[in-house]
């Protein structure tokens, strides 16, 4: 299994947006490193929500349940843009911002913090288990 994170702004798709519909195609990615993530993840591998812009916390967990095919939104758009699906598991009981993330030491390699534009990016094992640790989040 592996881990991700996945960023949205929450005016555009919050997490009540992503419970709401269940299971949700992650489209609109027009980031090169961030479509071959999107490649890379497979049925069952786990990503935090991260609500951008505003909010900037980690506020839930999906599940990866459709592995990539090519983004229905991208029609007019160049390049073959990739999307996949994700299914709400639950929210964060405390969210985590990205300051505590920022503050922890253990977490500065994280693409978060060293490529915070990216809007789709691996997360280690460790990482993972120290969110989650934060959050109060049990997989």
């Amino acid at each position: 299994m592996q881990y991700w994170l996945i960023k949205s702004e929450p005016e555009s798709f919050s997490w009540a947006q992503q419970v709401d519909h269940d299971v949700e195609p992650w489209t609109g990615v027009r980031n090169h490193l961030a479509k071959r993530n999107l490649e890379a993840m497979r049925v069952g591998d786990l990503a935090f929500f991260y609500h951008s812009v505003s909010e900037k916390a980690v506020v839930g967990v999906v599940r990866i349940v459709r592995e990539a095919y090519p983004d229905p939104t991208a029609q007019d758009a160049k390049g073959s843009w990739v999307c996949v699906d994700v299914k709400a598991c639950g929210p964060m009981p405390k969210p985590v911002a990205l300051a505590d993330i920022k503050a922890s030491g253990s977490l500065s390699g994280m693409a978060l913090v060293r490529q915070s534009r990216l809007s789709v990016s691996s997360v280690t094992r460790e990482e993972w288990d120290k969110i989650c640790a934060m959050g109060g989040y049990r997989t």
